[in-house]
């Protein structure tokens, strides 16, 4: 199927259905003695016992299973701000992932403001109906702000998807990609091409998981700490990245790496830019849904492993692999932080999913909608949260 035949198949989806997804009731309500406990005056006892014991509304209400889906429409896939109204089938649709792949039920909101105040004041507002806050398509650096605040002032998981979901899955593919080409983790020389939101997420996380040698490139150029362009996350997570203490622009730092990753835009990446890697070089393009460089043109240039956002090439490196498994695992585990350690069991377990003797040059990454993949990242972060606890004791 063509990209206009899939782009026309939607719309007509859409407009069929008017949108992807409804309210259902989980109760009967066909007689009077159904209505009297479902609502009046049945159901005032409900209300009564959550006012005596608040931590009963995850029991007594859907709030137990209940997730927003949030954003403001400022960085919708590769459509940048289009507007909440427009990102509305975007956060339907992850809402329909959320329930099918691990029975989460995600209520989507796209918020009329860009505020990044108003925005943290009217999801903190919103916390008595959820259990979890998954952040979406919310543009950097605004996005950075926002997460770091309501971690610290809510007691829910707050978890933006960008970021971290698109670290996870990256890891995880790195993982096993490594295995294949028989490399090093500590030797590998890593680029990273794109500084926002998720280049940024995959840098930390891959600093955490142990890969020493990364290297950022924005729009501008290396991150370098001598930049004066640099943004305030920029300018942290250039302490730590760039070992050479390098500038210029991406041709300048690609040459003897060992993986480039791509979180930038179209055709950012050359045949020639490939040649000049190490041999059997790691190639994760993952703009969408045009990415750095197409896997013909990679392999052409001496690539020996080639991953996309794109589900019509192996290798997708796809966030649905991570963040259905990490709310049900949170959910379940009844925690109020997601932390780094649970991201890095979280792509523990997505590697894990191959196993080593099926590894291969165009399979590395499970399939998006594997659904063991989500039970075994929602049971690696259930532990996780248990030996947390038990360090705690």
């Amino acid at each position: 199927m063509t990209e206009r035949d899939e782009s026309s198949k939607s719309i007509h989806l859409h407009h069929e259905h008017a949108g992807k997804i409804e309210i259902t009731s989980k109760v009967e309500v066909n007689t009077e003695e159904d209505l009297s406990v479902v609502y009046t005056p049945g159901v005032s006892e409900v209300c009564k016992a959550i006012a005596e014991d608040e931590s009963r509304a995850d029991t007594l209400t859907a709030r137990g299973n209940m997730i927003a889906v949030i954003t403001d429409g400022t960085a919708v896939l590769g459509l940048g701000d289009i507007g909440p109204k427009a990102a509305i089938p975007v956060m339907e649709g992850k809402s329909i992932l959320f329930k099918k792949l691990a029975n989460v039920d995600a209520f989507p909101i796209s918020l009329d403001t860009k505020d990044t105040e108003e925005i943290i004041s009217i999801i903190k507002a919103l916390q008595p109906n959820f259990s979890g806050i998954n952040l979406e398509d919310i543009s950097a650096p605004r996005c950075f702000e926002i997460e770091k605040r309501l971690i610290e002032e809510m007691d829910i998981p707050v978890f933006h998807d960008d970021q971290h979901g698109t670290a996870i899955v990256v890891l995880a593919a790195l993982i096993n990609a490594l295995k294949v080409v028989e490399k090093e983790d500590d030797n590998a020389k890593i680029i990273i091409n794109g500084a926002g939101s998720a280049g940024i997420a995959i840098a930390k996380l891959l600093l955490e998981a142990g890969y020493k040698n990364i290297t950022l490139v924005s729009l501008e150029g290396v991150l370098n700490q001598s930049e004066s362009w640099l943004n305030s996350t920029q300018q942290e997570i250039a302490k730590y990245t760039n070992l050479d203490n390098q500038t210029g622009t991406l041709e300048d730092v690609i040459q003897h790496a060992d993986v480039f990753i791509g979180v930038s835009g179209p055709k950012a990446l050359t045949k020639q830019h490939v040649r000049t890697m190490n041999d059997n070089p790691i190639i994760f393009a993952l703009a969408n849904p045009t990415p750095e460089i197409y896997p013909e043109e990679a392999y052409e240039a001496g690539a020996a492993i080639v991953g996309t956002g794109r589900s019509d090439y192996p290798n997708q490196i796809n966030n649905l692999l991570a963040f259905p498994g990490i709310f049900r695992g949170v959910l379940d585990a009844q925690t109020q932080r997601i932390t780094t350690e649970m991201k890095i069991a979280a792509a523990k377990a997505i590697a894990a999913t191959i196993e080593e003797d099926e590894l291969s040059t165009n399979y590395v990454i499970p399939n998006a909608l594997e659904k063991r993949v989500v039970e075994q990242v929602a049971e690696s972060v259930k532990k996780c949260v248990e030996d947390q606890h038990k360090v705690l004791v």
